[in-house]
Order: C-alpha cells, then structure tokens, then sequence
C-alpha cells in the first residue's frame, strides 16, 4: 500500500458504552485508535462479543461512541456516513422484490428514474454472475447467490468505503470461498477501503492487507495489527496452501487464541 494512500476512516480514542437496563454501564469498547487507508483491505478479527461489530457501526454513524471521534476522508463523522456501503450478515433483501429491483433500490431511493436503475443492475448483475436470475424473488435462490445480490445493491451506488460484518458468515465453507473470490475480484477492480469483520482467521488473511485483531470484552481493545505480504491478485482457494499463510496464521493465531478462550468462557458463563 502506497504510504501517500489518504486515510479513508480514522478511528481515534473511540469508546462505547452502553447503558444497562437495570442502571450502570457496560464498556464494550476501550478507548480505540484504527486507520484504514484509502483503497486498503482491513480485516478485524477477535472473539465473539468483543466489539468488532460495534466498531463497524461506529465507522457505519450507527451508533455514536462515548468518548473518541470517528474520520471519514479527514472529515468528522455527524450522523450516517455516506460514503460508505454496508454489507451485513443476515440477508436485507425484500422478499416480495424481484433480484433487480432489489439491486436498483439504491438508485430507485435517491430519485433514478426505474428504467435506468434497471440498466445500470443489470450490469451489476452481470458482475456477480447473476444476469439470468434478474426476474427472480429472494426465495428462489440460494444463500450465495442471495449474497450476490446483497454485494451487487451494496456496490451499485459506487460507495467509497465498503463495511461488511461477516458478510459470508451462514455460508456452507464452499461458497465461502467462491464469495470470497467473487469480493477480491469486485474489489480489485476500483480498490476501495475495505473495512471486514470476521470471526474467521483463515478468510481475513486470504482477503485481506492488515488483519486487526481484538481482545476479549468487557473493555475491548486492539491488540495486534499485521501486515499480510501475500502478493495480489490471489486466489482465495490457493493461497491457503502457500507456506507464508501458515506462517502469517500461525503468528496472529498465537496472539489471539488466549482471547478466544477468555470470550468463549465468558460467553457460556465460565470461571476463568
């Protein structure tokens, strides 16, 4: 990554906290400090409940943190951030909408007339391999290609910044990989700041050029960042036989396992 590459989103001093029901606060997040450079593929991994996803709605202007200011292109963050796509881990497609006026909802939304949104989905159906399934309703297709059309109406209004919380999460291990492929290629092709929550070491190095990782909750914090110096382009099914990946895998793992038993043991209510 160029080192003049601008600063897509800044994280600096970012704290969130909760207020509980019954009174008193949880602290999710302690105070944070995360760059992502323009045209960077950034992946944050870490227990579960540690705070990745709040983060991302954090970079999202989903929620607003306690303490800390959020970036975008040198600019603070006031209410949703507009300049960024968000590809989320349940699907958000209508269900009683055919695959391309879902695809045009974007556009349709900020006043294109239908025809021409029709136009430009159709190419980006085609870009996710989905031109024959244009008429069909989201019931008909399967979880990957759902996916596709997800990427596709996420992509289509040209975002600057794409956030995906675990987008590829409830897929089998197969598509996974094939979506994955699908995102490199999409990616590759106008390099936009990637900011990618996964609890998957594997798929955020293969995708990735920094993996992030986090510490257990309460009171989460980022304690590692690691280049991944794997060459591009990349083949998502190959990279994971080359001796660096096991050697990049084996480093982060080393340093994130002990919070994975922390999160898990206080997930499921155990002693430490």
């Amino acid at each position: 990554m160029p080192a003049a590459a601008a600063e897509a989103i800044g994280l600096s001093g970012v704290e969130i906290a909760f207020r509980l029901a019954g009174g008193g606060r949880f602290e999710a997040v302690a105070p944070t400090d995360l760059s992502v450079r323009e045209g960077e593929f950034v992946a944050v991994v870490g227990p579960t409940g540690c705070g990745k996803s709040t983060l991302l709605n954090a970079a999202a202007g989903l929620l607003k943190p306690t303490a800390g200011s959020v970036r975008i292109f040198g600019e603070e963050l006031s209410g949703l951030n507009a300049q960024a796509g968000y590809l989320f881990q349940q699907d958000s497609l209508m269900p009683w909408k055919t695959v391309i006026d879902n695809v045009s909802i974007p556009l349709t939304i900020a006043g294109t007339p239908r025809r021409e949104a029709h136009e430009r989905a159709r190419e980006w159906l085609a870009r996710v391999g989905l031109s024959a399934f244009a008429d069909r309703y989201p019931h008909m297709l399967s979880g990957g290609q759902r996916k596709r059309v997800g990427l596709a109406q996420v992509l289509i209004r040209n975002p600057h910044i794409l956030l995906m919380d675990e987008p590829f999460g409830p897929l089998d291990a197969q598509t996974r990989v094939i979506m994955g492929g699908l995102l490199l290629d999409l990616w590759s092709a106008e390099r936009k700041a990637v900011m990618f929550v996964t609890h998957d070491l594997e798929e955020a190095i293969a995708l990735s050029d920094r993996v992030v990782i986090m510490s257990a909750g309460p009171r989460a914090r980022i304690i590692g960042d690691y280049e991944i110096p794997i060459a591009r382009p990349r083949e998502i099914a190959d990279v994971r036989l080359d001796p660096l990946f096991h050697d990049i895998h084996r480093e982060i793992w080393n340093a994130l396992k002990e919070e994975v038993v922390k999160g898990y043991r206080q997930t499921n209510g155990l002693s430490a």
